[in-house]
């Protein structure tokens, strides 16, 4: 054999192992989920910005399933189907909501356990949304609060020095 059929024939192996490495890595992250089991359920939201198919979906910061599909339904509202894990029982009055990894993290769905003895059931519409936020909008938010602030202190300065003369 040669250097050069030798070098070609560990980097094959290489990449071989490397695949199977991924592979591994990616079935064991699904694979308590595909043991429990799912329940698909859908979850309506008025804008579900930055989610995306594959997103998680949390209860209590714990992972119980993820994002399956989006679409939108007759009134332009976004239907996100989600696929849970059926060794958590979710109460049917349930609510869900968008949010964010920090200020420019990923996006994820958190559901809110309801008070209801029943659990969700294949088929099942979770009503009690609350949609993304948009981080431009927070940020307006903030700085026309901030500059509020900052007139109102200019203007109790002024007064101040008026009453002063």
């Amino acid at each position: 054999m040669t250097l050069e059929t030798k070098e070609q024939m560990i980097g094959a192996l290489a990449l071989v192992v490397l695949l199977a490495l991924l592979g591994f890595m990616n079935q064991s992250r699904d694979m308590a989920s595909v043991a429990d089991g799912r329940i698909r359920v859908d979850a309506l939201f008025g804008r579900v910005d930055g989610i995306a198919p594959g997103a998680e979906v949390r209860m209590g910061g714990v992972r119980i399933g993820t994002v399956a599909a989006q679409r939108l339904d007759d009134k332009f509202r976004a239907v996100l189907s989600l696929n849970l894990t059926d060794s958590v029982m979710v109460p049917k009055d349930s609510s869900a909501s968008v949010q964010t990894d920090g200020l420019f993290g990923g996006k994820y769905i958190v559901l809110e356990p309801g008070a209801s003895e029943q659990g969700l059931k294949t088929g099942d519409l979770i009503a009690y949304t609350q949609d993304a936020q948009i981080v431009s909008d927070i940020l307006d938010l903030i700085i026309s609060q901030g500059q509020a602030a900052m007139a109102e202190r200019r203007a109790a300065a002024e007064s101040a020095t008026g009453q002063m003369k």
